[in-house]
């Protein structure tokens, strides 16, 4: 189920990342490049698909990625900030439009107080600023399963930074905040009004 789901989300990926002219760069610990080769097996993604780095130790995330010292020290090596560390230095040092990392627990070992088997932490950065970083608690359902499941949301998350931005939005909000001076505005008007009639 989970190769179809990704062999699936890789292809739309890749024609919605063609079509926006945008590349992309991985950075994978626990899953070892296999976001990068569910990619990579569909012909002609070379025009997307940039480079891949598997940064399985601490060693590799920092001499790599440029994860720092600190990071891992403070939060350790699966976490919501070491990921996005990740993700920003894959941006960096490939220069691309988007990056992906992955960073967990796939077992059946290397579970520790609070970060069980089955904990992953994903973040995906772009070019435009934007950061998303999600956390999945997959559980021990086995070493394939949480790497499988783990590529399958590695690929939405891409997907949904690929889309862009939601645009409507912010014109909303920017409207908002002009109509209040305007608000703020008449009554002043009316007050200035007011003091005509005795002049007169």
């Amino acid at each position: 189920m989970s190769g179809s789901d990704a062999r699936a989300l890789s292809r739309s990926l890749l024609d919605l990342c063609r079509m926006r002219k945008l590349t992309i760069a991985t950075a994978e610990s626990c899953t070892g490049g296999l976001v990068a080769g569910a990619l990579t097996d569909i012909p002609g993604s070379s025009d997307v698909i940039d480079r891949g780095f598997v940064t399985y130790s601490n060693d590799a995330k920092r001499a790599m990625l440029g994860v720092k010292v600190t990071t891992l020290a403070t939060f350790g090596a699966v976490s919501k900030e070491t990921a996005t560390a990740m993700a920003i230095g894959a941006l960096e040092k490939a220069g691309v439009d988007l990056a992906v990392s992955i960073t967990g627990i796939a077992g059946p070992g290397g579970a520790t107080p609070g970060k069980p088997v089955g904990l992953v932490h994903f973040a995906v950065a772009a070019r435009d600023g934007r950061i998303l970083h999600r956390e999945c608690r997959f559980g021990a359902i086995g070493r394939t399963t949480v790497r499988q499941r783990s590529v399958v949301e590695a690929l939405r998350m891409l997907m949904e930074l690929a889309r862009g931005p939601q645009a409507p939005a912010k014109p909303r909000r920017e409207a908002a905040s002009r109509l209040r001076p305007r608000v703020a505005r008449t009554p002043r008007g009316g007050a200035v009004k007011r003091r005509r009639p005795p002049r007169a």
